[in-house]
């Protein structure tokens, strides 16, 4: 039995006092007014101090929209809801662009080109904060629905969006920081993001970052590359108490065995050919703050026991000087590597490795992320739209689901720059979806998936036996492409070079 009118309202006030999530708030609310007015599809924005648009719930459309944001200059209707404080029924007949052109969750077969549309902008004591869209598949749908009963509905999801809005900016504003210095811009150079994901295994994995951000405990982070570990890192550090202090980033798998332990601890003038001068390491850098290092798997065994010293006794000694200083860091450290095996064959010390994994965080591979392709190309599909200022840019929902289905051992980076490469082909055509067409073989689609051997085994095998393999072979193309030539295969593989160089030494590859 459909719930009436009036329970609908009474359960969306109480709703306003819970101490629900943002996102579960306002899929409540959306799911609410689906259950009042005759609409296919919704939407509701909040308006941003940028005068963006940015979607925090849907119903009826794609995941895709919960990644994008919306200029409104760009799309004549938003700007034409926010431009009036009264709703704004669309004709069916409207040459305006609408907004979700490709994004409404409908039979292929049925023909959305004429619809009822409907918004309404939201505001809280004379001030916009949002907006809310309807549309219906039958036109006229919302002939019946009288203003007063959209406005109702509108102020209360004015002020669902502005109570939760509050809550977020009282919870952080202790979190902006006092001063900007040299070492929190290179900070800042290194953050590239944040985590984007809907799925129970996000869900998850943020509950973690949550529950130790405010420790002490050092944090060892693991999962495949690409799959979002120094966002996670980054995560961690902007959550803890000391977020106002820098995080010093350090790649482990790119520092020279013999310049390591002078990178890290810091060395005094004279201690060695070229040091012309004191310099602080990255440890002293990170005093009172924190240090992430990354590819920690990758550390030499010297380096390790070196690293260990510094860890249990909180001090540090420049290459050459015979003073320790103390230091108060707070360290995170992630690898693509099984440490536990690494230990086991030597090639790591048990010791160190106990004192890294107080609190380990396993970021999922994309592949196991139920729902995120779609948000994530949503978002990452952004980057091209303001890049190119093509507003209506989509993916076709067919080839969403072959996005979905595809393995994507790169996990997100290998998502993101499939999907740059065919925006930039579809832009080229003048073509407003992206389809399969546009990704000239980037994703394997149907049985081409299953008859993928080199990638997807036949038979049971370690993980890091295939991941490696695969690695193998990357480097082995790399370097057919360009001729032998480790930089230019370092360029094509887009890392750096000793890293690229020192992984094909372990593999056994010579230049070709």
């Amino acid at each position: 039995m459909k719930p009436s009118v009036e329970k609908i309202l009474l359960q969306i006030a109480l709703d306003l006092s819970s101490n629900l999530a943002s996102d579960l708030h306002y899929q409540r609310l959306i799911n609410s007014i689906h259950q009042v007015f005759p609409c296919d599809a919704s939407a509701l924005f909040v308006l941003d101090d940028s005068g963006s648009l940015t979607p925090v719930a849907v119903k009826g459309l794609s995941q895709a929209v919960l990644g994008r944001r919306f200029q409104p200059e760009l799309h004549p209707r938003l700007q034409a809801i926010l431009e009036s404080k009264h709703p704004v029924r669309f004709k069916s007949d409207s040459d305006l662009p609408d907004p979700f052109d490709g994004l409404l969750l409908v039979d292929e077969h049925i023909s959305i080109e004429v619809h009822d549309c409907l918004g309404c902008s939201l505001y809280v004591d004379n001030t916009l904060v949002g907006l809310l869209t309807l549309d219906a598949l039958e036109v006229g749908a919302f002939n019946k629905i009288d203003n007063i009963t959209i406005e109702t509905f509108a102020a209360l999801a004015a002020a669902t969006l502005h109570n939760k809005t509050l809550i977020k900016s009282l919870q952080n504003s202790n979190q902006h920081q006092k001063s900007i210095n040299k070492t929190l811009i290179q900070q800042a150079r290194h953050q590239k993001g944040k985590l984007i994901g809907i799925s129970p295994q996000m869900t998850h994995l943020k509950t973690n970052i949550n529950t130790v951000a405010h420790s002490d405990y050092a944090v060892l982070i693991s999962g495949e590359t690409g799959s979002g570990k120094e966002l996670v890192a980054h995560s961690v550090h902007a959550k803890s108490q000391r977020n106002e202090q820098p995080m010093i980033y350090v790649n482990c798998a790119a520092l020279p065995e013999s310049l390591a332990e002078s990178e890290l601890f810091g060395h005094v003038k004279g201690a060695f050919t070229g040091a012309n001068s004191h310099r602080a390491g990255k440890f002293e850098l990170a005093n009172n703050g924190t240090i992430f290092l990354d590819e920690i798997g990758e550390l030499p065994l010297l380096i390790q026991a070196k690293l260990l010293r510094v860890i249990q006794q909180g001090e540090v000694q420049r290459v050459g000087s015979d003073k320790n200083s103390m230091i108060d860091v707070r360290i995170i450290a992630a690898t693509n590597r099984d440490l536990e095996q690494e230990v086991e064959q030597g090639r790591f010390r048990a010791d160190l490795y106990h004192r890294l994994n107080v609190f380990p965080i396993h970021v999922p591979p994309l592949r196991e992320r139920e729902g995120d392709v779609a948000v994530l190309a949503g978002h990452l599909l952004e980057k091209v739209r303001l890049q190119f200022n093509v507003p209506n840019l989509h993916i076709h929902p067919r080839t969403l689901s072959h996005l979905e289905q595809s393995p994507w051992l790169g996990n997100v980076r290998e998502l993101e720059h499939t999907l740059m490469r065919a925006g930039l082909r579809a832009i080229q055509n003048n073509e407003s979806s992206i389809t399969l067409a546009h990704f000239l073989g980037d994703i394997a689609t149907g049985r081409d998936v299953k008859m993928t051997s080199t990638l997807l085994p036949n038979e049971s095998k370690p993980m890091r036996e295939l991941v490696e393999s695969y690695q193998k072979q990357l480097i082995e193309h790399a370097l057919a492409e360009s001729n032998g030539t480790w930089s230019k295969a370092a360029e094509f593989l887009q890392m750096d070079r000793g890293n690229l160089y020192r992984m094909g030494k372990k593999f056994g590859i010579s230049n070709l």
